[in-house]
């Protein structure tokens, strides 16, 4: 971690504007950048990541704009800014987002995490290994003592929690013999996932990713029996009426752009177009963070230090130069 904070500094320092300004030289002006900054984890360390790139590798002036899915969607709407919007949750952007796209001021890139936001019912691999019964939800169902018999429930308020109590009706997990524990808060959810872990003892519940305890602890997915997009629906909505059961579906989270700016800024509407994560590549990202106390700056420099052969790939032959000249 020493050695990541000195480079951090040192990257921070004079070393970086000399190279800034030659890359920015030989690659043309690439010119000011602004880049929506979601406020969750995954999304700070992404547009950290894009922003070293961008700065060091083609020369561009980047600022982080605060924001949200919504604001950052009414303002592109509004101003036709920022210019970049990344770590958009499609399933939270609604009609909003689509009329953007058909109206042909906004352009989606890619989706920056493969195969985007995970959710469903997790135990942990160590207990999937030792009972492979339990990789099901039948399996759970025939051995509820297996999984300490309890069903470790989202807090109320979150969407998670609408759909978790709906399934749990449909799967009637409370005439199985599994208590239905409903959280107080994401802290004690995911600390109850960690100290079951740590202990070797069992655990099921609901969890979703990147996040870091999906990059810490080895967990694997109860399998529901498959997503069907009729089925889950109505798994959305409180108290559903004879609710059935389907998995969670992957949420796609996008890199969009403006399209003026995807036109006027082609070199770099190509790297967004290539810069993408794996989810469990970012939660293991997040659990570095955490254990290093890390600032997302050095979230960025351990990544683009032990990944190369992931971002490498994003760049233009030019960036990729520079890049590797500073970090090597």
């Amino acid at each position: 971690m020493r050695h990541c904070k000195l480079l951090s500094t040192a990257l921070a320092a004079s070393v970086l504007m000399p190279l800034a300004a030659q890359a920015q030289d030989e690659a043309g002006q690439c010119g000011d950048v602004s880049i929506a900054q979601m406020g969750w984890a995954a999304a700070e360390v992404t547009t950290n990541i894009a922003k070293f790139l961008l700065e060091q590798g083609y020369g561009c002036d980047v600022s982080l704009v605060q924001s949200d899915t919504i604001p950052a969607i009414t303002s592109v709407a509004e101003n036709g800014e920022p210019d970049v919007v990344t770590n958009l949750w499609l399933n939270s952007a609604g009609d909003a987002y689509t009329r953007l796209e058909e109206g042909g001021t906004i352009k989606r890139l890619t989706s920056v995490l493969d195969p985007g936001g995970v959710e469903g019912w997790w135990i942990p691999t160590s207990l999937a290994e030792e009972h492979p019964e339990l990789t099901t939800i039948e399996g759970i169902l025939e051995n509820p003592e297996l999984v300490g018999a309890r069903f470790n429930n989202c807090p109320d308020g979150w969407g998670c929690r609408v759909v978790s109590d709906n399934l749990s009706r449909a799967l009637d997990l409370e005439g199985h013999g599994i208590e239905v524990f409903n959280h107080g808060s994401g802290e004690t959810l995911a600390t109850s996932m960690g100290a079951a872990v740590t202990n070797d003892e069992p655990w099921f519940g609901y969890y979703w990713g990147p996040t870091v305890p999906l990059g810490k602890y080895d967990m694997t997915r109860v399998d529901l029996g498959g997503y069907d997009e009729e089925t889950f629906a109505p798994l959305q909505n409180a108290d559903t009426p004879d609710p059935q059961v389907s998995d969670f579906p992957a949420a796609p989270i996008l890199t969009s752009v403006t399209t003026d700016f995807a036109e006027t800024n082609p070199a770099v509407t190509e790297f967004f177009t290539n810069m993408t994560f794996s989810t469990d590549q970012m939660s293991g990202l997040l659990a570095w963070k955490d254990e290093n106390n890390a600032s997302n700056e050095e979230v960025a420099v351990h990544f683009l230090t032990t990944s190369t052969d992931t971002w490498t790939g994003w760049v233009s032959d030019a960036a990729r130069e520079q890049l590797s000249a500073l970090l090597q």
